[in-house]
């Protein structure tokens, strides 16, 4: 049991009246379309100072009106917007032409770039995805190409000398135009190694080339190695001799996107390895680190409490729980996480849950969007109007203390809404679109279309395969991707590679391509690093809900595939 000192001082009968006066509220569909112009406006006016006041920066400075470099001068909000705006045309110019952004300022062997620009590939990759609704040309054959999925592979290539490491798992940080320092540490975050297979397996099978997804899976693989005797994983580990540096285990800062890949890799994938890691993961968690539906910061090796607090990352975990179908446990952590918010009008990074209070020195509250993502599915999931009311409540919250003449600024600290000089991409990539989400349950990226209303598009060579369908797996930078879209681009490779084998076994009797055969099914994950809970153990359909069938019929409902043999 857990120390009365150690559970939050929050009043039971305060977070009710909190609650029930939230739910207290019906939106109408009026309700919604009024709050969802609010937010476009809330993007257009931080979108508009971006592009006026800090491109081609990476980041907008909304209290000086200018911008700076903060990951390696890619224009990188810019890049992190592309999805929200849908590509908008004059944006596409500016991309389509040759633009080898690696190049800009990285000429210098000094320039280093966090690996977790993966967030750069996922950006472009999701873009191009989207390309057809914002009224784009697309390339015959689109999905599975185009100038944005060649961008999309060429970074994503420079990003490939990180990974080669006797383990698999990658370097933090790399140049992109000359590979990894000879200085580089050996020392990365737990996130940092397990936060690739979504990006890197949709390349793979939109390309058809392996070695992406292969690569993720590699360092996946090394990782789940790592885990400790009692099942968790640490902070910080060195990626050449696997020991773990900060052996604090949690599912916040540091760790929390690689649980977050875990699943939906599962899920967009089909991968029922994936999805047996995370429920090992997730018993240790619930067995070692949830008190009184908090998570707190444990000694991986012991499960003793080494950090009683919360942080603001941590706030995504409800919503992941809610993909799984765990409703009852993620409404009630929600619920302590929005009791926080409430109390400053913000998230503050570090809360001690004993103290009820903000952290020293960590106080800040950079309009992140991990509660506003967990209350865009938990709606989703729900129906139940709390949500929204929660959500009106964080756009009033950042509308009254954080927008500015030139856009929003990050809370340096909540206690007096002190502001700091920062806009942060994810502000635009993430925050803004699940608030917008929020209030659209009838958005094309919730998935369920129906035939006639837009929702459904063609692609592939011929149009045989249909797209946009069966929802939209997020990445951890809330970039959509579509799972239809692998798919799609597998079975081109297929059938691509059966001809081959045909005409190879015509012209040559007897001999059978072996190495082309084996990619008949697409990019094929590593199975040499392939995780079996049990020896002997078959692996069976995970009970997932993203389409695996053809679309051949192309007919689909809620994700549920129907095929001419059905």
């Amino acid at each position: 049991s857990v120390p009365v000192s150690m559970r939050a001082p929050v009043c039971a009968a305060l977070l009710l009246w909190l609650l029930s006066d939230a739910a207290s509220r019906q939106f109408s569909e009026e309700d919604m379309a009024a709050v969802r112009q609010r937010i476009k406006s809330m993007f257009y006016h931080a979108y508009n100072s971006y592009l006026d006041n800090a491109f081609p920066y990476d980041e907008l400075r909304p209290l000086t009106c200018d911008g700076h470099d903060t990951w390696g001068s890619f224009s990188l909000t810019l890049i992190d917007a592309l999805d929200t705006l849908l590509v908008r045309e004059h944006l596409w110019h500016l991309f389509v032409k040759p633009f080898r952004f690696w190049e800009v300022d990285q000429k210098e062997s000094r320039w280093t770039t966090s690996v977790f620009v993966c967030a750069v590939v996922g950006g472009l990759l999701s873009a191009h995805l989207l390309s057809g609704r914002g009224g784009m040309d697309l390339e015959p054959g689109w999905p599975c190409s185009g100038p944005l999925l060649r961008m999309a592979e060429d970074a994503a290539r420079k990003l490939l000398p990180a990974f080669q490491t006797p383990t698999g798992m990658p370097y933090g940080t790399i140049n992109l135009l000359y590979g990894v320092s000879p200085t580089e540490t050996p020392v990365t975050c737990t996130a940092g190694v397990g936060t690739f297979i979504l990006e890197f397996a949709t390349l793979s099978r939109l390309t058809g080339d392996p070695t992406f997804e292969n690569a993720a899976r590699r360092a996946m693989s090394a990782l789940w190695r790592t885990r400790s005797d009692i099942g968790l994983v640490g902070n910080h580990v060195d990626i050449v001799t696997q020991k773990w540096v900060a052996q604090d285990a949690g599912i916040g800062a540091g760790v929390d996107s690689y649980f977050e890949y875990l699943v939906k890799g599962a899920i967009m994938l089909q991968d029922q390895d994936l999805l047996n890691m995370f429920h090992a993961y997730d018993r240790a968690i619930q067995n070692y680190t949830r008190f009184d539906d908090w998570y707190l910061w444990v000694q991986m090796h012991k499960g003793t409490v080494t950090m009683p607090v919360f942080q603001s990352l941590e706030a995504f975990w409800p919503g992941l729980q809610s993909l799984l179908g765990n409703l009852d446990g993620a409404v009630r952590t929600f619920q302590n996480y929005y009791s926080v918010w409430r109390q400053f009008g913000g998230l503050p990074e570090f809360y001690s849950i004993p103290q009820g209070y903000t952290v020293d020195k960590r106080e800040g509250y950079p309009l992140r969007p991990e509660l506003i993502e967990s209350a865009m599915y938990l709606f989703r999931a729900t129906g139940d109007h709390t949500y929204l009311q929660l959500g009106l409540d964080a756009l009033e919250s950042i509308e009254r203390i954080t927008r500015t003449p030139c856009g929003y600024a990050s809370v340096k600290d909540l206690r007096d809404h002190q502001l700091d000089n920062r806009m942060e991409s994810f502000f635009l990539a993430e925050t803004i679109k699940y608030l917008y989400l929020l209030f659209d349950p009838a958005h094309f990226l919730h998935g369920g279309g129906r035939e006639g209303d837009g929702s459904w598009e063609e692609g592939g060579e011929g149009g045989q395969c249909v797209l946009g369908a069966g929802g939209f797996i997020f990445n951890t930078e809330a970039h959509p991707l579509d799972p239809a879209a692998l798919y799609c681009c597998s079975r081109h490779t297929q059938d691509r590679q059966e001809l081959q084998d045909i005409l190879l076994s015509l012209s040559q009797p007897g001999e059978r391509a072996d190495s082309q055969s084996q990619q008949a099914e697409g990019p094929p994950p590593n199975r040499s690093d392939s995780i079996v809970l049990k020896p002997g153990e078959k692996k069976t359909a995970p009970p997932l809900s993203c389409p695996v069938q053809p679309f051949s019929a192309r007919l689909a409902i809620l994700g549920q595939v129907f095929t001419d043999n059905t």
